[in-house]
């Protein structure tokens, strides 16, 4: 029992506890618990100012917690500091480099400046870190003709100079266009390849979902979720089943509600709605490997579906969930992740952007 303890304590590289920021009156992170395991892609998620910023500097000790603490690498960082930052690279924010010098020499004034070893095999480290963010080409061209996803990359090779078990990245595609967000994505899959475990901060739901194994959903400082990108998505998914004739709807709906009460528990949701085009469908909250089960179901009773859609569940309908009232009675599966009543949130963001 002691070894498994152990090996779990080994596979735990961040951990806080009841870690607490406040500036005067304003709480900007309150009562924090993440866990984050050996190997995690793990999105932090949240909107502007919501306290992810916040909570990456006090990881670092940049700025010191109001109360509580955090552990990394099985060390309180108010006390081993030194010893953790040594294992750990971060971007927090944008990073800054000399404009008129080339990629290749802001590294060499970064490894300089850190105090690395100059020689043969500092050089090989830099060549590889410019390869794994695909910027041996511009090597050495001015950092001032780099585009911004150029930027950010070598800001990111930067912070891979020691070769960190663990990356703190803060917004790294904040401002890109799509081509930059495609090719820090792409490098954030290789890191996690490499065998870095990756904390990554963002407002960008569907680029989390796209690369990230674990998450924790932040809100007004407060954590409202954690846990398993799958397992949320899953809650989310549904079935839209558009009857051949509109008229049967009615009847395809009561034929799954009694389903449902005789044992069928998989559906927990399901609502009449009207689509696009203006005909009632039914949406049921259920598996999508669950479809051919809702058409048998229907099919015993003499209904046929004329269309019958799996949908699935996304981040962005999860945080929603998690965070709205109104949104919160649609989709009971999803509301029930939050453990309990949401709160009332400030609904001024759109569904789309979450800033």
């Amino acid at each position: 029992m002691e070894d498994i303890l152990s090996q779990y304590e080994d596979d735990v590289i961040i951990s806080t506890s009841r870690l607490t920021k406040a500036f005067g009156n304003l709480v900007a992170v309150n009562d924090l618990h993440l866990q984050v395991m050996r190997g995690d892609v793990f999105g932090f998620l949240g909107p502007n100012g919501s306290g992810k910023t916040t909570t990456i500097r006090m990881l670092l000790g940049l700025i010191r917690p109001t109360a509580g603490r955090a552990v990394i690498f099985g060390m309180d960082n108010a006390y081993q500091l030194p010893l953790i930052l040594r294992r750990v690279g971060a971007i927090v924010e944008t990073p800054v480099f000399y404009p008129y010098l080339s990629g290749l020499d802001n590294l060499r004034v970064i490894t300089v400046a850190s105090g690395m070893s100059a020689g043969k095999a500092n050089d090989a480290r830099m060549e590889e870190v410019l390869d794994i963010v695909d910027l041996r080409r511009q090597a050495r061209d001015a950092f001032r003709k780099y585009s911004l996803g150029m930027k950010q990359r070598l800001g990111i090779a930067a912070a891979l100079l020691s070769d960190p078990e663990l990356v703190l990245l803060d917004e790294p595609t904040n401002g890109l266009d799509p081509a930059g967000v495609f090719e820090i994505r792409q490098l954030i899959q290789r890191l996690s390849v490499l065998g870095k475990t990756i904390f990554l901060s963002s407002h960008i739901l569907y680029e989390v979902q796209q690369v990230c194994n674990r998450v924790a959903i932040l809100q007004r400082g407060n954590l409202i979720k954690q846990g398993n990108v799958n397992e949320l998505l899953q809650q989310g998914q549904q079935v839209l089943v558009r009857m051949s004739m509109p008229d049967e709807t009615q009847s395809a709906f009561v034929v799954l509600l009694e389903a449902r009460e005789q044992g069928a528990r998989w559906m927990s949701n399901i609502q009449i709605e009207t689509n696009r085009q203006g005909y009632p469908i039914l949406s049921v909250s259920a598996p999508s490997a669950r479809s051919a089960e809702i058409n048998a179901l229907l099919a015993q009773h003499g209904f046929f579906a004329a269309e019958l859609r799996p949908v699935e569940g996304s981040l962005e309908e999860v945080f929603l969930e998690l965070t709205t009232p109104a949104a919160a009675g649609t989709h009971p599966g999803m509301a029930a992740l939050a453990g309990g009543p949401v709160q009332p949130e400030d609904r001024s963001y759109g569904k789309r952007g979450i800033s």
